[in-house]
């Protein structure tokens, strides 16, 4: 593969399956659909952590989780363990980032040339809050969802800023000969689920077809399930009309995102760089939507833990669809063979996606894990290409067949003809990890966490923010 270019552009909160090239009915994303139909995109990708921090961390060392002690968004990567950046920057490749990207503060070394308008957690140390576990102040996150509709938010300016610093940074860096690594991270479609008027007003809320489960009738009973709706006070069941309402919104913010996208491809071809870079596409992680009665991300459905993934370019098949499930820890071999890196990634999990685009379809299991806020104990997730099983520490697994059933509403696990299955599923997490030892050491590491930061009535007393603000933004801390 001949060295080259790389544009990884990455979004948040990002639900698969409301992209055009993803078949959605409704929301238009030309400028990604058009990427999709010049590359290959990929159906079965996930994070490996449905939560900003660990995820982020995960795909910056291209390791999981529970190797690097990541675990929450109180613990933000701050550089100690080796990024693919670190790694093809000590080659001589620039690597730059623009946007979002939600590690420690600008003054630790995350492995990139440099960092432009970064956004990182609050004051270095994040969401401490989310570190309380037993017994946890809950979070009413209805407002979020109720206030969503037309308007402005920092998030929608912070991304136009994004892109206007991403077609600077290509007219300054064309004529380079060493491939180069541009990490480009808008925050769109995050909340505040506030979309320009124009876009907002694009979507006809009586033609908005609503995710599984969102009917209060057919929730799920999973106690964590559960416990996620009453600690986000989602168990009092919204109304149809402010659920699509929601739904506009998040339309809008996506075509706001995607039209971002075009105007930094669209410099791309201006500057003749197209032939001479590869571009990625993928989002840390989805967003429910009012589905099962959740908001927000933190679950292993799939319209949490999925996430879309195009990539596109010399050498990537065109239009080609690729079943093989993979993540986000595959992005470190990934980037680094694009630009010709010399990197061992042999003892990463990780496998090159431009392999997997260029070969035949093949089962392969993905793992993902959470141990964060709104969780009692740890969830492991483990997806081949048939079925997904979903791990919950000291409470009741789910097992999906997502080929006859891929909106995940008939869980198999007391099913008798299953039993085998779930059984070889445990086996695979086994391997993997310990996964008592690994809940308690995310425990404990929060507890530890918790102590530094002056003690849990301390952490209570500072409170959480709804969402973390850009650069120049003040945070707004409520103690609920």
């Amino acid at each position: 593969m001949k060295p080259q270019n790389l544009l990884y552009i990455i979004s948040d909160q990002h639900n698969r399956d409301l992209l055009g090239s993803y078949g959605h009915p409704m929301v238009e994303t030309p400028n990604l659909d058009r990427l999709a139909a010049n590359g290959t995109r990929f159906t079965n990708a996930y994070t490996n952590c449905p939560i900003c921090v660990p995820a982020r961390a995960s795909l910056a060392t291209g390791r999981y989780v529970h190797q690097i002690g990541y675990w929450d968004n109180a613990f933000p990567y701050e550089g100690q363990a080796e990024s693919w950046g670190h790694q093809l920057r000590g080659q001589g490749h620039r690597v730059d980032s623009i946007g979002k990207l939600h590690f420690s503060r600008v003054e630790d070394d995350h492995g990139f040339t440099e960092e432009i308008e970064p956004l990182h957690v609050v004051d270095g140390t994040g969401d401490v809050l989310g570190c309380i576990r037993d017994n946890p102040p809950s979070r009413d996150k209805r407002s979020e969802i109720t206030r969503a509709g037309p308007g402005d938010s920092t998030y929608l300016q912070y991304d136009l800023r994004n892109a206007d610093n991403a077609c600077r940074w290509l007219a300054q860096h064309q004529g380079e000969e060493k491939p180069w690594v541009l990490f480009l991270s808008f925050v769109c479609p995050h909340p505040p689920y506030i979309a320009p008027v124009d876009l907002f007003e694009c979507y006809d809320l009586d033609q908005i077809q609503l995710l599984p489960q969102s009917d209060p009738d057919n929730w799920p009973t999973h106690p964590a399930i559960d416990r996620f709706r009453r600690f986000f006070a989602y168990h009092h069941a919204l109304s149809e009309d402010i659920i699509r309402k929601l739904h506009a919104a998040y339309y809008g913010i996506c075509t706001y995102l995607d039209r971002q996208i075009g105007r930094v491809l669209d410099i791309l071809g201006e500057f003749g760089l197209s032939e001479t870079t590869r571009v990625i596409y993928t989002s840390d992680h989805g967003d429910s939507l009012g589905a099962r009665g959740l908001y927000g991300k933190f679950t292993m459905y799939e319209e949490s833990a999925a996430v879309p993934l195009i990539m596109a370019g010399p050498d990537v098949p065109v239009g080609k669809v690729v079943e093989t499930p993979v993540s986000l820890v595959d992005s470190c071999p990934t980037i680094a063979e694009a630009v010709g890196a010399d990197v061992d990634f042999s003892d990463q999990p990780g496998q090159s996606l431009w392999e997997i685009a260029n070969s035949p379809d093949q089962d392969r299991t993905v793992f993902s894990e959470y141990h964060a806020v709104g969780s009692k104990d740890a969830i492991y997730m483990l997806r081949d290409r048939q079925y997904k099983y979903v791990h919950y520490v000291n409470e009741p697994p789910q097992l999906f067949n997502l080929v006859t059933d891929p909106d995940e509403c008939r869980d198999l696990v007391t099913n008798p003809n299953h039993q085998s299955i779930l059984h070889d599923f445990d086996q695979r997490l086994n391997q993997i990890l310990d996964p008592a030892a690994v809940n308690e050491q995310a425990h404990q590491d929060q507890t530890e966490c918790i102590e530094r930061n002056g003690g849990e009535t301390a952490v209570r007393a500072r409170g959480a923010f709804d969402n973390s603000p850009v650069p120049g933004e003040v945070p707004a801390f409520r103690v609920h």
